[in-house]
């Protein structure tokens, strides 16, 4: 069989008869103990050896295999009364009551009948499905009087999970069973069931199949002791009760015990298939675990297909905590040497490469860049030990694989969970490095959404040639600085780098040539001819620019001053380059900051990847060259006003809480007008936010005109390194109303938030102003309303974190098999169109610029038109 493909054409799902079950059995299960005291599989128990065998030495007594060879075979258990089966309640339910309770027909009329039967032919004809025509049918035959025997039927419900009640009488899966047979051959292409592969009687289970031993091994603890398998503990539980229930009919017990007993055996078996089934208690075991059976096995994120199938753990992969490296490109990632010789890439061996591979085995496992394993062409794997590597290198020959370390300038796959967007997963070029972290540098911190408080990165090595060139032409990160959400970059400076940046490049920056050539030589940037006077940061940054790039744009930092002229800007905010030379404005987080970059934008967009990667690896290294000769700090000092502005802010404050009293006194005395579509209520709530919140923004407003530009917690809030204003206001001026739910803090004790105020207070501080700074210092009460924003803040953070994980998964499930076609159609795995023209504009997000395309082909068809009109 060594080499043949074979392809699953279809899969049928049908059920089990009691002859297959009993067919496929090789033995009946009659006893619910394991193993005798020597330790030794029990004969007719729930181990016996017939039923396959885990035990190394043990060979199974049914086809002669020794433990690991032998797949396990399967033993049974004859009921002693019927159960219903938990997974088909539902159906027997619905069938139930679409079937004549006498003569078993399905309560169709003659005609519906004969059209309901020619519908469903023709489907199966058209290999169609029939679903939604057997839902029709189970809505339609819902009458009171069989239309075939006039019988009147009574009402059937299902009391969850299993009981089937007619009328006010509860069914027993016998009389069930008894129902379900009655159901003639022909009117099983009504219900859905297929007569070669189901009988509707099927569903009320007499016999058990027990799976095979291999399906639930048992393990021995440190104790010696040994631990079953939850499936084998239920079915023990089966067995036990199933011994007792046969026990008390044929001693003719009464009938209240029997059925009690049948009851129990109903409950052991439905937990048997599922121990989550709605109206039943979960079997727990000793420990008070609830056990997990049949359907836990399969459903959900711990199961058997999104744990076991879907994804699974993989070799040739390493996890490690991140740490930050500047001074590696954005292509690389640092990998620690204890993993380099750890996970391996498999080298065909040639006449070429053949002394590199030799070398490679002498080294060994221990030194790096040393060998592993070595494959012979019949697929045999040999171990490199330190006494064998002369052998395995005397023999190596074309034709050999050596499994050697990972090398610098291998290529890798790296990836940070939560895996939300296709940046999430990117190719980085291998370089060894000492230490036992993962190095990254920090322009691909954004696209990964990293940081290094204790993030752990995943490394998967490629074990194919082919696989290797595809990730480096299509996954390497130069090739995703742009997103594809919005066309623009993702990947680019961050924190110092746009500090560093606007440190270097603002207006009166001028540094000295040896200055200069030392933070270039440290970026690794040419050294341009001596000028033999200071350089200006504006003529070091033109060293990093396209010689022909030419743009005008407002910086960031130009956020307030919006009638900004050219060239006569207070912060130097509006940046021209002319020809690659920076002529005037400096540059911040819109030139080449993550998500913002107007400059890396049109180097990718006019040069390519391989220049704006050299760009963003120059830019970066040369920031922080310059922040270094700068200097660049931040203490708490940063955040200091004068007493005259605290004079000012204190002053504010206390007028806008007389105003919030004038106010309250106003609702009391019911001089307050309502706004429109607002209560009394609503409307003083509204005017306390919003004259709480008008304070806290102008004494933001003081404290800021205190702050000059040589702050340099102010150059990292407007530059958008790190920050803003309003968190400086906060720290240095006023913290601000708390809000819980969108409003002012109401809930606490009986009438009043706390025990502090008066019932009915509604001033300022007994609904959640902060009126200190951070700075300051909160007092208690403060603090307390502080942390009921704060909770609430976390509490929505962690629900939206599940409910969009959720919502994502749902999409990807639903939208995996769409794909658009070469004529702009999106269509399904069937061919079916689901959107006649991709986007409705036929742009590619990824491919647009900041989402804003002109449609080329569009434009042409104009002008074409305008040609033929002679315009």
């Amino acid at each position: 069989m060594k080499g043949i493909l074979k392809k699953i054409a279809q899969i049928n799902f049908g059920l089990l008869s009691p002859e297959n079950i009993r067919r496929m059995s090789v033995t009946k299960i009659v006893t619910p103990d394991t193993y005798d005291e020597d330790g030794y599989p029990i004969e007719a128990g729930l181990m016996d050896p017939r039923l396959g065998v885990i035990d190394p030495g043990l060979r199974c007594r049914s086809c002669g295999s020794k433990g690991g060879d032998c797949q396990g075979h399967f033993g049974h258990i004859n009921l002693a009364r019927p159960v219903v089966h938990v997974g088909f309640a539902d159906t027997i339910h619905k069938i139930l009551r679409s079937t004549c309770s006498e003569c078993g027909k399905v309560l169709l009329t003659e005609t519906e009948r004969i059209d309901y039967q020619d519908r469903i032919e023709s489907r199966l004809r058209n290999e169609e499905s029939i679903t939604g025509l057997v839902k029709d049918v189970y809505a339609t035959a819902r009458r009171d009087k069989c239309p075939h025997c006039d019988t009147e039927q009574e009402d059937v419900k299902i009391d969850k999970p299993v009981s089937i009640v007619e009328g006010n009488y509860k069914l027993t899966p016998s009389e069930v069973r008894e129902r379900l047979e009655k159901i003639p051959e022909e009117d099983y292409i009504f219900l859905g069931i297929n007569s070669k592969v189901a009988r509707p009687e099927w569903m009320v289970l007499t016999v058990l199949p027990v799976p095979p031993v291999t399906v639930r091994p048992s393990i021995t603890l440190e104790t010696g002791e040994r631990s079953e398998d939850d499936l084998t503990h239920k079915l023990v539980d089966i067995l036990r009760i199933n011994q007792r229930l046969k026990e008390n009919m044929e001693a003719g017990a009464p009938q209240l015990i029997v059925e009690d007993l049948w009851e129990l055996l109903q409950y052991h078996v439905t937990t048997y298939f599922d121990n989550e089934a709605s109206g039943v208690p979960p079997a727990r075991h000793r420990s008070g675990r609830p056990l997990k059976t049949l359907a836990q096995r399969l459903k959900g994120k711990e199961g058997r297909f999104r744990s076991n199938l879907s994804g699974k753990r993989v070799n040739f992969s390493a996890r490690t905590v991140i740490s930050p490296d500047p001074n590696i490109s954005i292509n690389n990632v640092g990998v620690p040497e204890m993993i380099a010789t750890e996970v391996t890439v498999p080298i065909y061996v040639t006449d070429w490469n053949r002394e590199e591979m030799q070398k490679y085995i002498l080294n060994g496992p221990k030194v790096h860049p040393g060998a592993n394993y070595v494959i012979r062409p019949d697929g045999r794997k040999i171990r490199v030990y330190d006494e064998t590597k002369e052998a395995i290198v005397e023999k190596l020959e074309p034709g050999f694989v050596v499994e050697r370390h990972l090398m610098d300038g291998d290529i890798v796959l790296f990836n940070r969970q939560p895996s939300l967007h296709r940046m999430s997963m990117m190719a980085h070029e291998v370089k060894v490095l000492p230490y036992k972290t993962f190095r990254l540098n920090l322009c691909v911190c954004p696209p990964y959404n990293a940081d290094f408080d204790g993030d752990e990165m995943n490394m998967h090595v490629f074990q194919t040639e082919e696989s290797r060139a595809e990730a480096k032409s299509l996954m390497r990160v130069q090739e995703h600085i742009l997103s594809p959400r919005f066309g623009g970059p993702i990947i680019g400076g961050i924190h110092d780098h746009i500090s560093g940046a606007y440190l270097l490049t603002r207006e009166g920056s001028n540094f000295r040539e040896d200055d200069v050539f030392q933070m270039l030589k440290k970026s690794q940037l040419p050294i341009p001819k001596p000028r033999n006077r200071e350089w200006s940061g504006k003529e070091i940054y033109s060293l990093l620019l396209p010689k022909d790039l030419n743009m005008v744009y407002k910086a960031e930092i130009c956020r307030k001053c919006d009638e900004c002229l050219k060239q006569e800007c207070r912060n130097d905010a509006y940046v021209v380059i002319e020809n690659g030379e920076l002529k005037s404005g400096a540059i911040d987080e819109k030139a080449y900051g993550a998500f913002a970059g107007k400059i890396l934008d049109s180097i990718v967009k006019e040069y390519g990847t391989d220049r704006a990667r050299e760009f963003l690896d120059s830019a970066t290294k040369l920031a922080i060259s310059g922040i270094m000769k700068r200097g660049f700090t931040t203490s708490t000092a940063d955040e200091e006003i004068p007493q005259e502005a605290k004079d000012r802010i204190e002053e504010l404050l206390r007028k806008a809480e007389e105003k919030v009293e004038m106010l309250i006194a106003a609702y009391h005395a019911d001089e307050l007008e309502a706004l429109p579509g607002r209560s009394l209520r609503e409307t003083l709530e509204m005017k306390i936010m919003q004259v709480l919140g008008e304070a806290r923004d102008k004494s933001g407003e003081i404290a800021e005109s205190y702050f000059g530009m040589d702050n340099h917690a102010v150059i990292m809030a407007l530059t958008g390194a790190r920050g803003s204003m309003l968190n400086l206001t906060q720290i240095a001026a006023c913290v601000g109303q708390q809000s819980v739910r969108g409003g002012r803090i109401e809930r606490g004790y009986s009438k009043r938030t706390l025990p502090h105020f008066q019932e009915g207070e509604l001033g300022a501080k007994a609904s959640g102003f902060v009126h200190s700074s951070y700075k300051a210092g909160l007092d208690p009460l403060e603090f307390f309303f502080h942390a009921m924003g704060g909770r609430e803040g976390l509490v929505d953070t962690a629900i939206r974190t599940a409910q969009s994980g959720y919502m994502q998964r749902r999409l990807v499930n639903a939208l995996q098999d769409l794909s658009v076609n070469t004529d702009k159609t999106v269509r399904d795995n069937r061919g079916v169109v689901i959107q006649t023209y991709y986007g409705e504009d036929g742009i590619d997000p990824a491919k647009s610029d900041y989402g804003k395309v002109a449609d080329i082909d569009r434009l042409i068809e104009e002008m074409r038109i305008k040609a033929k009109a002679g315009k």
